[in-house]
């Protein structure tokens, strides 16, 4: 952590870590630094896992290939606990995001400034390089996985079995309004509980991480490297819950009531 030089107060300093870099405005603004970051780290972990994929050996395996491994080991065998349908698509889909999930969580550990510094020598003034603490970008992963679900729902059961689930579960046919109701904020909640979680948390990290910047620099590495820690099972966990329930959702709509 480095401490606070160009704003005037710990208000001020607060506020500037805390605002994306963003054109335009309303409605229509857009976080240029969630949305570069985030590609950015996602073509890291394309690329990565493609290199170490076609460099492969059976022999002994290099430190990069044992970790690849382990991750897609790891992934594969929760996609097998969770998911009893057959799809091939479930496992890459759930190693991708939490990889992904988990590189912008991983920015959250880099020094408050660091970035920041960097591309003000740029020119940037603003940059936020914690990409899962922009609720933009959650809520819209959330929503990619609703409409993933929907689509394996219309998939697998056809109009007429997502329309009969929607109407008669869980207390049949001749309550189908209050049927309808709660299937529809079972569904909405989900997107919605998904995005929040993995937001609330990241963004407390973020501010924690802030707040220790403020303080002497003799304090900050003590704290900080505590925090630090104690961080690394945060940002590990939050992937694992956004992979985990997106199986569990995919899984769900496999199931006939």
């Amino acid at each position: 952590m480095s401490s606070a030089n160009g704003p005037a107060n710990a208000t001020e300093y607060i506020q500037h870590h805390l605002t994306n870099l963003t054109v335009g405005e309303g409605f229509w603004s857009f976080h240029l630094d969630t949305f570069i970051i985030s590609l950015c780290l996602g073509l890291l972990f394309l690329i990565l896992f493609r290199l170490v994929a076609r460099k492969a050996t059976s022999g002994v395996p290099s430190g990069l290939q044992n970790f690849v491994e382990i991750m897609v080991e790891f992934v594969d065998t929760q996609v097998k606990d969770c998911f009893h349908g057959q799809d091939k698509l479930i496992a890459p889909l759930a190693l991708t995001i939490f990889m992904w999930v988990f590189l912008m969580n991983f920015m959250d550990l880099l020094p408050v400034d660091l970035l920041p510094l960097i591309a003000k020598w740029f020119g940037v003034d603003y940059l936020r390089v914690v990409p899962t603490t922009d609720l933009n970008l959650t809520f819209g992963m959330s929503l990619s996985v609703f409409f993933i679900v929907l689509f394996y729902g219309f998939k697998i059961k056809g109009v007429g079995g997502m329309t009969k689930e929607f109407l008669t579960h869980p207390f049949g046919p001749a309550l189908f309004p209050v049927n309808f109701i709660l299937k529809l904020v079972e569904e909405l909640a989900r997107p919605i509980s998904l995005s929040l979680r993995l937001f609330g948390n990241l963004y407390a990290g973020e501010l924690i991480f802030i707040l220790i910047a403020l303080l002497p620099w003799w304090i900050q590495w003590s704290l900080g490297g505590v925090w630090a820690i104690f961080h690394i099972l945060v940002i590990t966990l939050q992937a694992f819950i956004f992979m985990m329930l997106t199986i569990v959702y995919i899984s769900l709509v496999h199931d006939s009531h």
